[in-house]
């Protein structure tokens, strides 16, 4: 028999790497007709646009991932760094681009927050620090327990920050809104509230600011196509248009897997590349599931969402970078109005991605391909998409023009993503791009585990696992999962 993997997406090729190169049998099922999950890509009349992520840090996830199965990542793609990392533009006017060149920040801060140079370096080894003490528990190995925080040393304990918010500490380092809004922004990176998530959290600045920020030759797409090429050639047999109707259980174990068109795959373990809510909800057979379990997974708060326009824009604009930001005047109301209220909010933070800077023919000459995102709530009933989309719509233009930015007139072709949409695409829960929401304390301890403890067998990869969502870490959830599967299959 062999271990089925339900989603191609990245988290689960991830795993049918690990899981080939280690010499297991492995089968892939996906839903859709091409690989990647989230990861997706789109072209129109000449544009292209990544649908999906669009920041790639940590590069050594992927080294590794490759080294394991006895190849070069970089043979298979190559990551251009990113410099600016980031150009983040102010309501009053000021424009920061960021950098890991540390000295060179810093000049950059003094010219729009006086002062704050020091207190941003010293903010970036603080995070640095989160990040050696955190990583080994909660971010490169199995999930987290109880036993393993308690074995942190104790004067590790008060820098791992998990009493205040992100926002709290952020403020203890640097004065200046425009940075604060800029750290605090790293929160959306795991579809977080900065006032709310935990300060541990700031280990995502780390993460960037000293990282770096790279960009696949090719659009964010090629990294698919790269896990989706090196799954091949391990032998991993990858089946698209194959939905899973349900996973067969008996006495307690997972048996196999039951297809929309009536076939039946045996399975001596399965990993679920997929929301594990979905998974209790939608694919198991009801006398196994837990009520309570169900009603913790579907009831847990969900992470944010976003809203796309996917722009094919006429001309050029040469004071935009790669990666944009464009913010708010109103950070706390703009994450009010996502969690606490549930809606999108009424001023939004924008995002704008062009690949065409880097990758010219994603766009025909004297054009631009713009990936503009809004951060959203997971949708519910306290707004419809299906009536409002067209007017949030001009909202979001309409505060790019604010910048200075209409391209009202310029756009030649355009797609709008909804969250209806997202969950549509990906399977995302309420179009929760992220799983569970990190806005308490105990969300990493939180978040489910890479191994079922009610069917035996069963397991779980990607974004709603630990150690959660984001391409390096939904890498890192299928290195986990093939873990678990290895060490139960061969005790």
């Amino acid at each position: 028999m062999a271990i089925v993997i339900i989603g191609a997406g990245i988290g689960g090729l991830s795993a049918a790497i690990r899981l080939a190169a280690a010499g297991e049998r492995v089968i892939v099922l996906e839903q859709n007709g091409h690989v990647g999950g989230k990861m997706s890509e789109l072209a129109l009349d000449g544009f292209r646009w990544d649908t999906g992520p669009s920041v790639i840090t940590m590069r050594g996830v992927f080294e590794e991932l490759f080294a394991a199965a006895g190849r070069k990542f970089e043979d298979y793609v190559t990551l251009l760094p990113l410099d600016p990392l980031t150009r983040y533009f102010y309501p009053d006017g000021a424009v920061l681009d960021a950098t890991s060149d540390v000295a060179q920040m810093m000049q950059r801060i003094e010219a729009i927050a006086p002062g704050d140079a020091a207190g941003y370096r010293d903010y970036l080894a603080y995070a640095a620090r989160i990040h050696r003490i955190t990583g080994p528990v909660f971010i490169y190995d199995q999930p987290p327990t109880i036993r393993r925080i308690l074995r942190t040393p104790l004067r590790d304990m008060p820098a791992v920050d998990p009493l205040r918010t992100m926002d709290d500490a952020i403020r203890s380092f640097v004065r200046s809104p425009h940075l604060r809004q800029m750290l605090g922004r790293f929160a959306t990176y795991v579809g977080g509230n900065p006032f709310a998530s935990p300060a541990t959290l700031n280990v995502i600045a780390d993460v960037e600011l000293s990282g770096g920020v790279w960009y696949p030759r090719g659009g964010v797409y090629a990294i698919a196509r790269a896990f989706e090429r090196l799954a091949r050639e391990l032998g991993v047999d990858i089946v698209t248009d194959a939905r899973v109707e349900g996973i067969d259980v008996e006495a307690g174990r997972v048996t196999g897997v039951r297809l929309h068109n009536g076939d039946r795959i045996p399975a001596e373990a399965i990993i679920a590349n997929v929301d594990v809510a979905t998974v209790y909800e939608r694919l198991l057979p009801r006398a196994v599931v837990a009520p309570a379990r169900l009603r913790r997974l579907v009831r847990a708060e969900p992470s944010c969402s976003g809203f796309l326009l996917l722009l094919g824009i006429e001309g050029e604009h040469p004071g935009l970078a790669h990666h944009n930001i464009f913010f708010s005047s109103d950070y706390r109301r703009e994450f009010d109005d996502i969690f606490q209220r549930g809606i999108p909010p009424d001023e939004p933070t924008v995002y704008v991605s062009i690949t065409s800077k880097s990758d010219p023919e994603h766009a025909p000459a004297g054009h631009e391909n713009w990936f503009v995102m809004v951060t959203a709530p997971a949708y519910d009933d306290r707004y419809d998409w299906s009536v409002n989309a067209a007017d949030y719509r001009e909202r979001v233009l309409a505060r790019l023009a604010s910048f200075g930015l209409d391209v009202r007139g310029q756009i030649r072709v355009e797609r709008l993503l909804t969250p209806l949409d997202l969950e549509r695409m990906t399977g995302a829960r309420r179009g929760a791009l992220y799983g569970q929401s990190s806005n308490d304390r105990f969300s990493a301890l939180r978040r489910p585990h890479n191994r079922a403890s009610d069917v035996r067998g069963l397991y779980f990869a990607g974004g709603t696992a630990h150690p959660g969502g984001g391409v390096p870490m939904v890498t890192l959830s299928g290195k986990v999962a093939a873990g678990m599967v290895l060490e139960d299959l061969r005790p």
